[in-house]
């Protein structure tokens, strides 16, 4: 592996936050950059979505070189924050050490990307590296739910200041946690959690976020511990990410009665998450259309049919099937189902969702799932232009209104 590229002198005058983990990393990042404003704009993000100096989007490629004219504009410009998403494949090749963090967040660690990565252990010691060139005075924000943090508590450096935060719905805590929902109430209106300031940062005891459900709370309290910890004042920061929506395609609800909602939910726990914050919200029937990428982990395709039983109605359909035919995608996607009914097969996707939406009735709920805000679909080595929310806008003959130019043009995820 060739040695990561030099940190350039002038990096040490912006306060970087970075946010990895397998699910949740976009979200996270996304409400930092709104807390992070409260100080100082502008504010460089590196996302999934894109590049972006708050919410302008920087056209530049996704190299080392275009992040850092990124980065350099920022500066230029007056900021002096930066609220980074960094993958697993960035880490592994070196990230983290040529452009250091100040603050780091670990979102969770569940099944994804074991094609690039070879074995779990791999992946997770990828996604380490964030932590393990954290330097004293520093602060790490860990998922004291997650089983993975613990092992990151091991390889944190010392002098680190380390917070853990939970959410009841993820898992009994393996940390002592430092900040933790007493309880989460998820209407269609938002997401209200109930909060215990254990060490005593604070925070408000309740507060409300615009994303519906219990991992954009988890997210939200990474978020919010994150911003405090890079000099953001608690309430500053509770008021940021409460007033601020989830990123285009993250549970974004297209349309109510029927209520239709586009995610990105692309792994076995992503989808998951996402069905059952649906399954609280739907009082008729709970339908699911996704697919899954070709030319990708083969491993988690069992798991994500297993993940839709959680739905009434399931239609497997075409994602980024790439150079494999999206029929033995599917075949592998109804290994985990099993034998039940409800399950639809449609190859063509807009004719899935069209198929979904339009049979749906006032109570039910319609999860277009996998793609979110992605704008092209990836067949053979062509891209061709696709919108699950354009074609959910079509099929209910609602208008469909120009792509917005500030967090929704991304194309497929690589």
């Amino acid at each position: 592996m060739k040695a990561p590229p030099a940190r350039p002198d002038w990096s040490r005058n912006l306060l970087s936050v970075g946010v990895t983990g397998t699910n949740g990393k976009t979200s996270t990042t996304h409400w930092i950059g709104a807390a992070l404003a409260r100080i100082q704009r502008p504010v460089a993000l590196a996302t999934t979505l894109g590049s972006f100096l708050d919410d302008t989007p920087v056209d530049v490629p996704k190299t080392w070189g275009g992040f850092l004219t990124t980065m350099r504009a920022c500066l230029d410009g007056g900021g002096h924050f930066a609220a980074l998403e960094m993958t697993s494949e960035a880490l592994a090749r070196g990230f983290a050490k040529s452009w250091p963090v100040q603050v780091a967040v670990f979102t969770n660690l569940t099944h994804d990307h074991l094609d690039a990565h070879g074995s779990p252990e791999h992946y997770l010691a990828s996604k380490a590296q964030l932590f393990v060139h954290l330097e004293p005075g520093t602060s790490a924000i860990l998922n004291g739910c997650d089983p993975a943090s613990e092992l990151l508590t091991q390889i944190i450096p010392p002098g680190v200041r380390v917070l853990r935060y939970g959410v009841p719905s993820r898992a009994t805590p393996v940390l002592p946690l430092d900040v933790r929902a007493t309880s989460v109430d998820v209407t269609w209106n938002g997401t209200t959690v109930s909060l215990e300031d254990v060490v005593g940062l604070g925070l408000p005891s309740r507060f409300t976020i615009q994303a519906l459900g219990d991992v954009y709370a988890e997210n939200a309290l990474a978020a919010v511990l994150a911003s405090v910890q890079a000099g953001v004042a608690p309430y500053d920061a509770v008021e940021a990410v409460g007033t601020c929506a989830a990123p285009p395609g993250r549970f974004e609800v297209i349309h109510r009665c029927p209520y239709v909602v586009v995610d990105y939910a692309h792994s076995p726990d992503a989808l998951t998450r996402t069905l059952l914050a649906a399954r609280r919200l739907c009082t008729g029937k709970l339908t699911v259309v996704f697919g899954a990428g070709g030319d990708r982990d083969r491993h988690k395709r069992g798991p994500m049919g297993k993940a839709a039983t959680i739905a009434d109605r399931v239609v497997l359909t075409s994602d980024n099937p790439r150079s494999e035919d999206p029929k033995r995608i599917i075949q592998a996607i109804r290994q985990g189902i099993g034998k039940r009914t409800g399950v639809e097969v449609v190859i063509d996707r807009a004719t899935a969702i069209e198929l979904a939406v339009r049979g749906a009735g006032p109570e039910d709920v319609v999860v277009v799932a996998g793609k979110g805000h992605e704008v092209v679909q990836i067949v053979g080595h062509e891209e061709r232009p696709f919108s699950d929310v354009a074609v959910v806008r079509a099929s209910l003959g609602a208008p469909t209104p120009h792509l917005r130019s500030d967090r929704s043009t991304s194309k497929a995820r690589p």
